[in-house]
């Protein structure tokens, strides 16, 4: 009766989705008085709980079971959930190899069945990791029709997300986010089981953070931070809920907590037995340490990411820039952009473009990309893209010395960030609205904005960004000491206006545009415009 008794408690605590209790109790009993349910349940427990080993061992197991019973649509579970662990943990060749199998055991059922649906999901996600997204969106229907078919929540949900997840990537976005929030829908109702839930719940956050849907992507991590708290000693799934929270954090100005909250998703994936997510960990410690001027510490994060296979980019350019090493931004950022084709990750890297294209003279390659990335934007409908545009366009108008131009886009930036409580994005809008009022001619104005703006980096200890404004406002020597207004001269040198074009622009007669650059010409020890222009892009002052 003691067997029994314990499996009747184990049963009733993974129902209960007390996971701790059915863990320890089901792995505590021997193997023979193990069912394959029981097998099964003991992996969904293991693997909730961080424990990966057990989880494929505990899942082995309940493969030979179902196939002692004679359960072949067990064992073809069975081994698809084992491909999908295997795929997890890097090892496709032999997740390839159980999909294989899995495939075989269904070939000889007659007669259609939703484990065939589960087998589609697998066999589309061997097609993304080809690259092959229009196979995979074809196969991707196919599953949400299986899970509508055959009431299966747990595959209609993931099939949604499936769906969601390729027409975002094929910028259909409002189509994308129509299936992710169906899939929501039946995660929030209670109908998908704590597995499915979980990986529906990250793959719609990532979704929100890959296109800048900062606002939804809050609305989801809440929920999901709410879940995973919901059930005590739950590992699987905290870690990706503690780097959406950790890129929030840095979002709203929180860079200290940010950074602890990043270490402690490193650790979960650790107590987890790893995850490929480690590396946006690491890329987003090193975003959080390039703001606040540690550079060396972002150098070290991006390095680490890299490591874990998340791409280092656009972080480490902007890093380079920061450093004055223009060339070597200019030349990667030259590189990605043939690379990079995908509208999806090509929007997060248009604005870092923008500002490297700028640096480094190219002003006409800069207005390309930032009328690319004003189309994805709206094309997207994100509010942080649309608001990263808008700052984008100021850049350029600044650059070109449409002063107006750049005012009216720098406030739209600015009243965009603020919407979405992000004070760092914000402040640097407000910098470029100060640049745009003191091209206008107003002074006075020009300096509340720079000073305000000033205010808000030191609050967010933000370093480059503080001592950049202290710059423009003179409280600190310009590199070359050059006055506040020679310095507007300066850029608008670089920009390639002519003396008239720059006297209009700043409302001075030419015999005194004339005067500020030969000032210039002086106090940088250059003989040309050309010179005086390369000097400024090498020391970011455009």
């Amino acid at each position: 009766m003691g067997v029994v008794d314990d499996l009747h408690r184990a049963r009733e605590a993974y129902e209960r989705r007390e996971w701790v209790s059915a863990y320890r109790t089901l792995s505590g009993l021997d193997e023979s008085d193990l069912s394959a349910g029981d097998f099964a349940a003991l992996a969904i427990t293991a693997y909730l709980l961080g424990q990966r080993n057990d989880c494929v061992q505990a899942t082995q197991r309940a493969y030979k079971a179902n196939v002692d019973d004679g359960d072949v649509l067990g064992a073809a579970r069975s081994a698809l959930w084992l491909a999908t662990l295997l795929f997890e943990g890097g090892e496709v060749a032999i997740g390839s190899g159980w999909v294989a199998r899995a495939q075989r055991l269904l070939d000889e059922v007659e007669g259609d069945v939703v484990e065939r649906g589960y087998l589609l999901e697998m066999q589309g996600f061997g097609h993304i990791m080809k690259g092959e997204l229009a196979e995979a969106a074809a196969l991707a229907r196919q599953v949400t029709d299986y899970g509508r078919r055959f009431h299966d929540a747990d595959l209609l949900a993931v099939g949604l997300s499936f769906e969601g997840r390729l027409a975002i990537y094929s910028a259909r976005v409002a189509d994308g986010f129509r299936l992710l929030d169906e899939a929501m829908v039946w995660v929030l109702a209670g109908e998908v089981s704590p597995l499915y839930s979980g990986l529906v719940y990250c793959s719609a956050i990532e979704a929100c953070q890959e296109i800048s849907d900062l606002g939804r992507a809050g609305e989801w991590t809440h929920a999901l931070t709410t879940w995973c708290e919901s059930q005590p000693g739950l590992v699987a799934f905290t870690g990706q809920c503690a780097v959406h929270r950790g890129q929030l954090m840095r979002l709203h100005g929180a860079y200290a907590e940010a950074l602890v909250e990043l270490d402690r998703a490193a650790a979960r994936y650790a107590a987890a037995g790893g995850h490929q997510a480690v590396g946006l960990a690491c890329y987003e410690r090193g975003e959080t340490h390039r703001l606040r001027g540690d550079y060396d510490a972002a150098d070290t994060a991006y390095d680490e990411a890299a490591e874990h296979g998340h791409h280092a980019q656009p972080g480490r350019v902007l890093l380079w820039l920061s450093r004055g090493r223009v060339d070597e931004a200019e030349a990667a950022v030259r590189r990605l952009l043939v690379e990079v084709r995908d509208p999806v990750p090509r929007s997060g890297l248009l604005p870092a473009a923008v500002e490297v294209l700028i640096a480094a003279g190219d002003v006409d390659g800069a207005a390309e990309a930032m009328q690319e990335l004003d189309g994805l934007a709206r094309s997207f409908g994100s509010s942080a893209l649309l608001s990263a545009a808008s700052g984008a366009s100021a850049r350029v108008a600044l650059a070109t010395g449409d002063a107006a131009g750049a005012l009216t886009s720098a406030r739209a930036g600015l009243e965009g960030w603020a919407r979405l409580d992000a004070p760092y994005e914000a402040a640097r809008c407000r910098v470029l609205v100060g640049r745009a009022l003191r091209l206008l001619g107003d002074e006075a104005s020009a300096t509340g904005d720079l000073a305000e703006a000033r205010r808000t980096f030191t609050t967010l200890a933000a370093a480059p960004a503080e001592r950049e404004v202290a710059e423009l406002l003179g409280d600190i020597d310009v590199p070359g000491g050059l006055s506040p207004r020679e310095l507007e001269v300066l850029r608008l040198v670089a920009a390639g206006r002519s003396n008239p074009e720059i006297a209009a622009a700043l409302f001075l007669s030419e015999k005194t545009v004339a005067r500020h650059l030969s000032n210039i010409f002086t106090k940088l020890d250059v003989g040309s415009r050309t010179a005086a222009a390369a000097f400024a892009y090498v020391h970011r002052l455009v």
